[in-house]
């Protein structure tokens, strides 16, 4: 089984993957990267040369690929969930935590952060709060519609979204025990 954390970018999903593989021994990814890794250059210089079409299409490709791992913790991108085959993907992966934070939050942790701009390219003319907005609204609906758990990270350090993490899947894990008859103690 695998964990596969969605959410918006700016959610923590990279550095949540991180912490979770310490706890709990499991190797982490990041599509993001791996992605670019494929590709052999940034998200950026794959949206500027090729635009938003082929990005998607070779995160599907990845999404696809870092499904059929096994005992990963899978950091995906935020817009990952926007086409239905990553979305079968994603249930088939394991279990989907969405990591959430408001739309204000999310700006300020992009704008402190000095890598997103030369990495993540703006994805409407707006860019800034009003995209955030805009595009939260949009998916938001896929993200619930996806997620097995839902973590707020806002005002949060890492230890304790970890901690909420870790104990969501083990009641998760407990609750299917109890369906089957067997309890996970």
């Amino acid at each position: 089984m695998n964990i596969v954390l969605i959410g918006y970018r700016g959610t923590g999903k990279t550095s949540v993957a991180r912490a979770l593989s310490d706890r709990l021994d499991k190797p982490w990814i990041d599509a993001d990267v791996e992605i670019e890794r494929q590709a052999g250059k940034s998200i950026a210089e794959i949206f500027a040369e090729s635009g938003e079409s082929a990005f998607r299409d070779l995160e599907s490709k990845v999404v696809a690929e870092l499904a059929k791992r096994d005992g990963w913790i899978l950091a995906l991108g935020g817009g990952a969930i926007l086409r239905e085959e990553n979305r079968v993907q994603i249930k088939k992966a394991g279990p989907a935590v969405w990591l959430t934070a408001t739309a204000q939050t999310i700006h300020y942790r992009m704008t402190g952060d000095p890598t997103t701009s030369g990495k993540r390219p703006d994805l409407t003319a707006t860019g800034g709060l009003a995209e955030i907005e805009s595009l939260l609204e949009v998916r938001t609906p896929i993200y619930e519609a996806c997620a097995d758990i839902c973590v707020d990270t806002e005002d949060k350090s890492l230890d304790q979204i970890a901690d909420e993490v870790i104990q969501a899947l083990d009641e998760g894990r407990g609750a299917r025990d109890e369906g089957r008859g067997t309890t996970s103690e």
